[in-house]
């Protein structure tokens, strides 16, 4: 298996200027990242970081690939309802791995397998769009919420458990569903055992952000033919080098450690994830909640009062050199960039030499596609290093299961060290709690009382 590998040589000095000296990484910042180390095995050794097992986990990926094998057999469409990490995940996997235009493709372009269809967020339009499009005779829903009680999900599932039932009549609407959730609690585990609906556990130490390995993940990635094994393997692979208490055998650490100083010490709050291929796009929305819901709190680890955390920003090569560029090398020097390269793309296309007497394009002929969107994000880093502006490069072999298993995991516990780096809990979101109440009270549930709306001063209403 080939590895990942982290080049930060445009973070350094003298490459770039105001860059880190050797002194200061294997100082002050090495002795950081010592320290969060030590938090962060303190917190794996008291079960804690699920996540980080979740590679290993052999019966999950037997079950997940057992029900893939089961239901992909049973149903043409297969639509995942879900919402923030427990839908983003599935959707990383799906746009990476699968074809593109996976939908599009004919049966026998799928390999028979089912097409794919996540929705995560409540919007009627497009769910009435998906189910015009769709069977529903032919369609598994697999219903992801780990509480059971999200309540977009949950409608979702309300809305479309009335339309099957119609459909197919109330008992043979319970084939059509698989649930994903908690195994002991919460309103899906309540149906799914009064109604024999099958279920897919989420471990109770795995938060819906670092669900990806989990059955969460696995599932949809699997019942379309990837091999999720593979992608374990990858995972594990990663876990294994981010173990490591050495400064720079551990990519992890040295990315979160390297992110967090350009945060606090040199007035570089905000992150761009900036992959240089369509199908890691949604990695980097994936890698947005990610670090966001983890590292934006108002409250350290000992209870102070301290808001903290960086802003993650996400871009495409080489769509973005042309509108997010001039942004990155001429505004505010408040930015990092964390370029994804991938060395081969898995398909190439030829350049042909058509108009040699126009240098405008003689230049191109006989070079390639993936030559130049490869070059172009060697040209972005080195634009920005000659402006002064810090840089990474995440560098996959290629868009596989094994790189995107071990591209996944390096976020994931970049994200746990950053969190013991800032000094907070990387595992909640204390600051989305007051939304759901407010939604919850405002749709009528029972129990949440006395929320209302400020209404809006007319004044400023144009």
């Amino acid at each position: 298996m080939q590895e990942l590998k982290l080049d930060f040589g445009n973070f350094m000095a003298p490459g770039l200027v105001d860059g880190l000296e050797p002194e200061l990484f294997f100082g002050g910042m090495s002795e950081a990242f010592e320290k969060a180390h030590d938090f962060v095995q303190a917190e794996r050794a008291s079960e804690a970081l699920g996540f980080m097992d979740l590679p290993y986990a052999t019966d999950t990926v037997h079950q997940v690939q057992q029900a893939a094998n089961s239901f992909g057999q049973s149903f043409k469409d297969i639509v995942v309802l879900g919402v923030g990490g427990s839908a983003l995940g599935a959707k990383a996997l799906k746009e990476a791995l699968l074809d593109p235009c996976w939908n599009e493709r004919s049966a026998e372009g799928r390999d028979r397998f089912p097409r794919l269809h996540i929705i995560d967020n409540p919007d009627p339009f497009t769910i009435n769009g998906i189910l015009k499009r769709i069977n529903p005779e032919q369609a598994l829903f697999n219903i992801v919420s780990k509480s059971g009680t999200t309540t977009e999900t949950m409608a979702q599932y309300l809305v479309i458990r009335e339309r099957m039932d119609s459909i197919v009549g109330r008992e043979r609407a319970k084939e059509h569903f698989l649930f994903t959730t908690a195994p002991a609690v919460g309103a899906l585990h309540t149906i799914a055992e009064a109604e024999g609906i099958p279920v897919l556990p989420v471990p109770e130490s795995v938060g819906g952000r670092f669900s990806v390995f989990s059955s969460v993940g696995l599932f949809p990635a699997a019942i379309c033919g990837v091999d999720v094994s593979a992608l374990c393997r990858g995972a594990a692979t990663m876990e294994e080098r981010c173990r490591s208490s050495q400064f720079l055998e551990n990519p992890a650490g040295v990315l979160a450690t390297l992110l967090w100083h350009a945060d606090e010490e040199r007035g570089r709050p905000i992150h761009v994830l900036m992959p240089y291929s369509d199908r890691l796009k949604s990695t980097a929305l994936w890698f947005q909640q990610l670090w966001a819901e983890s590292l934006g709190k108002a409250h350290r680890l000992d209870g102070t009062k301290h808001s903290t955390g960086p802003t993650p920003f996400v871009a495409l090569g080489s769509s973005d050199q042309h509108s997010l560029l001039q942004l990155l090398m001429e505004g505010p020097d408040d930015k990092v960039v964390i370029f994804v390269h991938v060395q081969d793309h898995g398909h190439d296309l030829g350049i042909p030499n058509t108009y040699p007497e126009i240098s405008e394009l003689s230049y191109l002929g006989g070079s390639s596609l993936a030559e130049l969107i490869n070059t172009g994000q060697r040209a972005t880093a080195e634009a920005l290093r000659l402006a002064g502006r810090p840089s990474a490069v995440l560098q996959l072999p290629r868009v596989d299961e094994a790189a995107i298993g071990q591209l996944l995991m390096v976020l994931q516990i970049a994200t746990i060290y950053a969190g013991a780096l800032y000094q907070v809990n990387p595992l909640n979101q204390p600051g989305v709690e007051l939304s759901k109440q407010l939604t919850h009270g405002l749709m009528g549930r029972e129990g949440v009382e006395g929320i209302e709306l400020q209404e809006s001063d007319p004044r400023w209403t144009l």
